[in-house]
């Protein structure tokens, strides 16, 4: 009978095991799933909120017993990846235990892949278990806990003030460069225009990194003369090129854009590059060359996103797509043998991977009839001239791109706006 017993016992304890494992597995994959969802053309704000109700409720599953939900956290913890470091973190912070915390911040901290995980736990939580460990991460002594400190207040818009301004003078802050380089990003962010001093000093620095976010910052801020530092970052495939072509074609005179968007389309491995900047300059006046580039199978599908982002001309609602299946093998073998090996053509493939194919005969048959309505010359995003109210509304509207190219348009117009978050968690906590 006592063997029975055991045996029973041993069964219910593996169930509560399997189950707890099972709810930290699921869990760190819909963080994987909305990691990516946040960078993708057809996902919005709503699908997104979707996604955060299933991990909330499989947090919530988790906690319902501390004691096998963090064993299988701790279990997780051991593979030292993103979802795993997200779903322990925000377990440890709820849990208001310092060993469970300080056990997830070390697997976080333990390599640059696990660490987004751990800074979108922080985004995360509610504010009243937060704020506490900002403060204290900021005031420690190691570096990295200033790096969280700074990163996290950077993820929730927080202004920590003349801390902020103390990391920005001190030599030992300034000569980590992980820290300096988030701490100069959280400046424009905030639009603090007591701190350009610190980005001019930046500026001077001579290291890619420092000075590219003391130029985004700068620009941020509203000193825009700085912008031609981005020209050799937007003409060569880099970490920060899209960024720098996202800020530079915003605040570009027209004029000169088109300077730039000219010299780079000299070059046809550019032709990526040049489309992403007309996309965002937004005007009308490449509309036909972007047309013409809906022919090639590799620039297809993002230069129909480029004509949607400027006219705002919805492809589904007009039929304005080709159904991939259509398309002919023999396009397809060429395709595959020519590029197969090649990393550039595979990474494309993946960005333009959600994105429509246009119809190109049908796409220039609505710009005939429409294109009369747009003005060459004047910028234009998701069809209407860029205006506060209209960036707004996409931002709550829009897909994801759009709602990131919102955002910045956004701030950038308005020294009075922040940096609005788009990838922050869209759910109240």
């Amino acid at each position: 009978m006592l063997d029975h017993q055991n045996s029973n016992t041993v069964k219910s304890t593996n169930a509560f095991a399997d189950f707890y494992r099972q709810l930290v597995d699921d869990t760190s994959f819909l963080w994987i799933l909305r990691s990516v969802a946040m960078e993708q053309p057809h996902y919005t704000l709503s699908d997104i909120s979707s996604l955060e109700e299933r991990i909330s409720t499989n947090l919530n599953g988790i906690m319902s017993s501390l004691e096998h939900g963090w064993k299988a956290c701790e279990s997780a913890l051991e593979l030292e990846e993103p979802g795993e470091v997200f779903t322990s973190m925000v377990i440890a912070m709820r849990s208001h235990e310092p060993e469970k915390i300080q056990r997830a911040v070390e697997a976080g901290l333990s390599n640059e892949h696990a660490l987004p995980g751990l800074l979108s736990a922080m985004g995360w939580l509610p504010a009243d278990i937060v704020s506490p460990w900002i403060e204290r991460f900021l005031k420690g002594k190691e570096m990295e806990h200033k790096y969280l400190g700074v990163a996290i207040c950077s993820i929730r818009r927080i202004d920590p003030g003349n801390v902020l301004t103390n990391i920005l003078e001190r030599d030992d802050c300034r000569q980590n460069e992980r820290l300096y380089c988030r701490a100069l990003r959280l400046v424009g962010e905030l639009h603090r225009q007591d701190c350009m001093s610190a980005l001019s000093k930046a500026l001077d620095i001579d290291n890619p990194e420092i000075q590219f976010w003391a130029t985004w910052s700068s620009v941020l801020l509203g000193h825009r003369a700085v912008i031609t530092h981005f020209l050799p970052i937007i003409s060569t495939p880099g970490p920060h090129q899209s960024k720098a072509i996202q800020m530079a074609f915003r605040v570009l005179p027209v004029n000169l854009a088109r300077e730039w968007i000219s010299t780079l389309s000299e070059d046809e491995s550019q032709y990526r590059t040049v489309i992403k900047a007309v996309s965002t300059l937004g005007d009308p006046h490449a509309i036909d060359w972007l047309i013409s580039k809906m022919h090639d199978p590799l620039l297809a599908k993002l230069a129909g996103e480029a004509f949607v982002t400027i006219t705002g001309i919805d492809f589904t609602k007009h039929h304005l797509t080709i159904d991939e299946t259509e398309t002919t093998e023999e396009t397809t073998e060429v395709n595959s043998e020519d590029h197969e090996d090649s990393p550039e053509i595979s990474s494309n493939a993946e960005e333009d991977q959600n994105l429509p194919l246009p119809n190109v005969e049908k796409v220039a048959i609505i710009w005939r009839n429409h294109g009369q309505n747009y003005i060459t010359g004047q910028r234009y995003f998701m069809g209407k001239p860029i205006t506060a109210e209209h960036l707004k509304n996409i931002i709550l509207t829009g897909n994801q791109r759009q709602r990131h190219s919102a955002a910045l348009e956004l701030a950038l117009i308005d020294n009075n706006t922040l940096l609005q978050n788009t990838r922050e968690k869209s759910l109240s906590s």
